[in-house]
């Protein structure tokens, strides 16, 4: 089996969780393919293909395919394509900090030098999967993308050359797992391939393989990784270390009650993924938009330190458990249990996650993520939420 994942290459920072499994390369594998190992999806699958594999599955190999020029690809074929993991953080209560090896990766490509090699691989019966992490930008058509374009600029240019190509060779369709942060992300994919099908004079038939007998799941990724550590014993001989928190959460929706891929704790196919995340926004992300609303005025700096102060921290609580998770308790999976992990993520003694760097967009977020469970709250109960009510007020 052989994955094959695209990804665009990002600044080495953790933003978001999901965000953190996102790059923009082409991951291609014996039986998992994945794009860019450097990003935290490209550490969730190749550590996940790793950590199944010691389970005794056969997940096969990762191979990788980076878009964008760099020395990441180069650095990784030199190392015999294995790394390390650090996980680090807090798990039950108890400190974790252990390093992960990972050999589940056979080679990494450069689109640009290596397409040909990256269209034999869409021809291999072995290929299965292919996976991408591209962020929204990766989701642009490029206008000047044609059929015989070596590489296309684009993404979904890049997708339909491979998916062309294992059709001609008369070959089963594949599962598609793009894991960009962006609601419907396995729709919107799938429309811009077949779009950009009709648009090259594709043939009805392909375009109708392409449509059914590949399988596009929409999926939700969920972990923080943190990046290179500046000090560790390991970098010396190992400059492409990365830490990550120890939660991990790839929930990835059936498809016709199917998914093709090896099984791991934190994979978990569901029947519909929108829970999941109308969880995390609602939970994780509306109490990280919290917090910039009270602790970044009170100078406090990263999140640990604003949930670790005894006022904030409570305030947080409050608002968790007695406005946030009452109101979408009815419609997602364990409300309660997320939001305790959230807590425990938001303690993380290695992470720390500047309160700055999530106040970006702060207005926008309020809206998405803020707004519509005090909506709910009031219409839900017939009153206003005390401390969601207090927050907007305060912001504008």
């Amino acid at each position: 089996m052989q994955i094959l994942e695209f990804r665009h290459r990002q600044p080495e920072s953790f933003g978001d969780t999901a965000r953190n499994m996102a790059g923009a390369c082409l991951h291609l594998a014996t039986r998992l393919g994945q794009v860019n190992p450097y990003f935290p999806l490209v550490r969730l699958v190749p550590l996940a293909a790793q950590e199944a594999a010691e389970a005794g599955e056969d997940p096969g190999k990762v191979v990788v395919v980076q878009s964008t020029p760099g020395s990441r690809v180069e650095k990784l074929n030199s190392s015999g394509c294995a790394y390390h993991v650090l996980l680090r953080g807090l798990r039950s209560g108890e400190r974790m900090d252990e390093a992960r090896r990972v050999e589940s990766i056979s080679r990494a490509l450069v689109a640009g030098e290596s397409w040909g090699e990256v269209l034999e691989l869409a021809r291999s019966p072995e290929l299965r999967i292919v996976v991408s992490n591209t962020t929204e930008k990766g989701y642009e058509v490029d206008e000047s993308d044609r059929p015989d374009s070596s590489p296309p600029n684009s993404f979904p240019a890049k997708l339909l050359q491979v998916l062309l190509a294992r059709f001609e060779a008369g070959l089963p369709g594949l599962t598609i797992l793009p894991c960009e942060l962006i609601e419907h992300n396995a729709s919107r994919l799938r429309g811009l391939v077949l779009g950009l099908g009709e648009l090259w004079g594709a043939e009805p038939v392909f375009l109708r393989w392409a449509a059914r007998e590949c399988s596009w799941h929409e999926n939700l990724v969920d972990r923080i990784v943190t990046g290179t550590p500046e000090e560790h014993s390991l970098l010396d001989e190992d400059p492409l270390l990365v830490a990550c928190e120890p939660f991990a959460l790839f929930a990835i929706e059936k498809v016709d009650g199917e998914l093709d891929l090896f099984s791991h704790p934190a994979v978990l196919p569901v029947d519909n993924v929108t829970p999941y995340a109308l969880r995390k926004v609602r939970i994780l992300n509306g109490a990280h938009t919290a917090l910039v609303a009270k602790a970044l005025p009170a100078e406090f700096e990263t999140v640990r330190e604003a949930v670790e102060d005894p006022e904030i921290g409570s305030w947080l609580h409050e608002l968790l458990f007695q406005e946030i998770v009452p109101t979408v308790s009815s419609r997602v999976e364990d409300a309660e249990g997320f939001a305790r992990e959230v807590l425990e993520r938001f303690r993380n003694p290695f992470v720390e996650h500047r309160l700055e760097d999530i106040a970006l967009h702060h207005e926008e977020k309020l809206l998405t993520r803020l707004l519509p469970t005090r909506e709910e709250y009031a219409e839900q109960t017939g009153e206003d939420p005390v401390i969601l009510t207090e927050i907007l007020r305060s912001q504008g």
